[in-house]
């Protein structure tokens, strides 16, 4: 008895505490709201016609003057609208706020089909021409100074780069983040939007696509509403979908995976299509990805992230845009950065970073600062600081944990050095003998042998992953239980002697033979600390039967070896002296890419599969290896 007072004090003073951060949150959203309000003239619900009459749900804050202002614009397939489920939510309004504080023009607006936008929805908001449209109806406003900038992330950023290539005259600088998902085919890189790496599915839109597309039978706004109707229809009425919560893990486990959205019972048509597509189907070449037969002509301030999905394809992209720009200008207008961190995470960096578990220092950046510096100087006309302060790329270096500055992409002093494979042909687990080495392997062919077994497929653990769900957790996570596994190859170097920054692309070239038609090979990079742990950097992975190309299917004859070449990886990571450089290898990485069911089918409408044998072959005649971007000082 003698504690219940002090039990009571207890409860009072957490009730308290929890009522008064309540409170100071509520104060803070009202802040935001507040402050928009006093420095805004706000407009929501605008109805934006395209040139097919379909008309597109746009939200439009700007500053208080009688001066003409420069627009950031926000196109989205997500859910921007300021009242969800009866409760204000702050997101979009400080995003406005910002870029008003900034003296800009703040334009969000939902694809086509999406929540308030009238028409029907696929994928990047097809047609293409949306975009366009809306460029020349934001030009023609009378408080427009005519100059559009295109700020988001994922697919807020995935439109941005087709629509560039179409050249509108007031598109005048763009910043897309984490947009891969928008890149069809660059360089090597054959994804078709991160539906594929290297001929293999890539589940993330298995499961993105449960939760964001919207029925057809959806309710409608009825034509001839008015803006006030929408307004507060909008209040209590969001149009969002809210399908039940599932666990991925178990969903993007089912076979065939045809039938992936249907077992989930969502909304499957675009998925339909998508799923029969292959890599070079020329359906991917309708819509609203960018290819890069595709000329861009505007000056891009690039963000990307090592921990990302699309990170190298991104990186591929830069590169090409900046060999390849419309003119000398735009070529030298082109500008990166390379954080350490998952997709779109930029901005939760905090002084002490950790990715999945592996802990990267001080990754903070002053991304206002830079992002504003760029508009300024384009939608502005300023002439600012920013090309002096800012490098032509920024990246960031794990393991030295800082970040760097280079004029090219990978940095000038990278050397690719080559590393190869050999064992004593038992590499199988990190137990066993498999070597990484400068050395080239001798005459002698001692093959290392795994078994492949679809129906136990190798676990993703961590990895440069996006959009599923419980399914994966992204991120540089310790290997070293995976790697007890019979079904991985691990091939270590010797303790380094010195430390060692590797950054830029990572080549990879493995000798195979098999007793299947088809199967996969998978290729991991680590960093492995002396007490052991083993840090994932990056990972790829190659469908075999498209090892000469993605537009012809070629099988594997038993007996024979084939040279394999897989997409390269891409970090930045300085191995510090008595660390490890570690590559496994496998024949699936699940469920971050579908298996492979090693039967020579379509693989997309089986349910039974076949087991593999396959065989990693080192020697003189097949010199399997890997190659590093080592940096010089």
């Amino acid at each position: 008895m003698k504690k219940q007072p002090l039990k009571l004090f207890l409860f009072l003073f957490i009730a308290t505490i929890s009522y008064t951060s309540i409170k100071a949150q509520d104060e803070t959203e009202e802040d935001v709201f507040k402050q928009l309000e006093e420095l805004a003239i706000i407009d929501q619900k605008i109805m934006m016609p395209m040139r097919d009459g379909v008309r597109l749900a746009t939200d439009i804050y700007r500053p208080k003057t009688e001066e003409k202002v420069p627009i950031i614009f926000s196109r989205t397939p997500y859910n921007f609208n300021t009242w969800r489920d009866g409760e204000k939510s702050e997101r979009t309004a400080k995003a406005a706020l910002q870029a008003i504080q900034h003296g800009y023009a703040y334009v969000v607006q939902n694809e086509r089909g999406r929540f308030f936008s009238e028409g029907e929805w696929d994928i990047l908001g097809v047609p293409l021409t949306d975009g366009y449209d809306a460029f020349s109806w934001m030009k023609e406003q009378d408080w427009s100074n005519g100059k559009i900038g295109t700020l988001g992330c994922s697919s807020t950023a995935e439109w941005q780069m087709a629509v560039a290539a179409l050249d509108h005259p007031s598109h005048a600088a763009m910043i897309p983040m984490g947009y891969g998902a928008g890149v069809g085919t660059v360089g090597e890189y054959h994804e078709q939007g991160n539906w594929y790496r290297g001929g293999a599915e890539q589940l993330l839109f298995f499961a993105w696509l449960y939760g964001v597309e919207q029925d057809k039978f959806k309710p409608r706004i009825p034509e001839g509403a008015t803006q006030e109707d929408l307004i507060r229809i909008s209040r209590f009425y969001d149009l969002a979908p809210e399908n039940p919560k599932i666990d991925m893990s178990k969903a993007l486990a089912h076979l065939p995976i045809q039938d992936m959205l249907q077992n989930m019972h969502g909304k499957k048509e675009i998925f339909d299509k998508m799923v029969r597509r292959k890599p070079n189907d020329p359906a991917w070449y309708e819509g609203g990805l960018y290819h890069d037969d595709m000329e861009i002509g505007v000056p891009s301030f690039w963000f990307t992230s090592w921990y990302d999905v699309s990170i190298s394809p991104n990186l591929a992209l830069f590169n090409h845009v900046r060999n390849n720009g419309k003119s000398k200008e735009i070529r030298d207008n082109q500008y990166l950065i390379i954080s350490p961190t998952l997709h779109c995470a930029y901005t939760r960096a905090t002084e002490n970073t950790i990715v999945g578990e592996r802990p990267v220092g001080d990754a903070t950046l002053n991304y206002e600062e830079q992002i504003y510096g760029w508009f300024d100087m384009w939608l502005k006309g300023e002439e600012n600081d920013f090309k002096e302060e800012t490098p032509r790329v920024q990246y960031y270096t794990m393991g030295s944990n800082e970040w760097q500055a280079s004029e090219v992409w990978p940095p000038k002093n990278a050397k690719m050095t080559p590393m190869y494979l050999n064992s004593g042909g038992s590499a199988n687990t990190l137990n066993g003998d498999g070597k990484l080495q400068y050395k080239k392997p001798g005459k002698k062919d001692s093959p290392d042998s795994f078994t492949y077994d679809p129906m136990d497929p190798v676990k993703s653990h961590g990895g440069n992953v996006c959009c599923t769900g419980n399914a994966v957790e992204g991120g540089a996570f310790d290997q070293q239980a995976m790697e007890t596994r019979e079904d991985i190859l691990v091939y270590t170097s010797e303790p380094l002697k010195e430390g060692m920054e590797i950054s830029g692309f990572i080549e990879s070239t493995l000798y195979l033979s098999s007793d299947v038609k088809d199967t996969d090979l998978t290729i991991k990079l680590i960093d492995v600390y002396p007490d052991g742990r083993a840090y994932n950097l990056d990972e790829t992975i190659q469908r075999v039967r498209y090892r000469e190309g993605y537009d012809k299917e070629v099988f594997m004859e038993e007996g024979n070896v084939y040279k394999v070449d897989l997409t390269p990886m891409s970090t930045s990571n300085f191995f510090k002296k008595g660390h490890r450089i570690r590559i496994e290898v496998s024949s699936s990485n699940f469920p971050r890419f579908a298996r492979n069911l090693n039967t020579g089918g379509n693989n997309y409408d089986e349910k039974e599969g076949v087991v593999a044998h396959n065989k990693i072959h080192h020697s003189k005649e097949y010199p399997s290896m890997i190659k590093l971007p080592i940096v010089s000082e």
